[in-house]
């Protein structure tokens, strides 16, 4: 076995190992979406909204904000 074969094989299960990566957090991202916990897609939008004057993704609750302060 030359260094070629370990190169060919070692690639191989690197690129394996990425695409489950990719498929995991995929999974993660809709199975958030459908619980409710966060909706991501909603962060797409942060580039294109970026004024001062526009809303926010996500209010902020004053509880959150004197923890912050502290």
């Amino acid at each position: 076995m030359d260094i070629a074969q370990i190169q060919a094989y070692a690639y191989f299960f690197f690129t394996a190992f990425l695409v489950l990566v990719l498929y995991g957090y995929i999974y993660h991202l809709y199975t958030a979406k459908k619980k409710g916990t966060c909706d991501y897609e909603k962060y797409g939008d942060i580039a294109l909204n970026d004024n001062i004057t526009d809303i926010p993704v996500e209010e902020v609750s004053k509880k959150e904000t004197k923890k912050k302060e502290a």
